[in-house]
């Protein structure tokens, strides 16, 4: 995975099982994989477990 892609490939792993009309829970995990990479965190794994604490927050959020 190119690191270019590799946020937006880290959102599609993190989300596979988050309906894609949940967009407010897909646009949190989203802002901040994107948050961690602009900072210069781009390893794939390391945005997944960004991603996956954010999908856990958005998760209990709105609940």
């Amino acid at each position: 995975m190119s690191n270019d892609r590799a946020p937006a490939a880290v959102l599609e792993k993190v989300c596979e099982g988050v309906s894609r009309l949940e967009a407010g829970t897909r646009a949190h995990v989203a802002s901040r994989i994107l948050e961690a990479a602009t900072k210069g965190d781009t390893s794939p794994d390391r945005l997944k477990r960004i991603g996956r604490k954010a999908l856990h927050e958005a998760l209990t959020m709105w609940r």
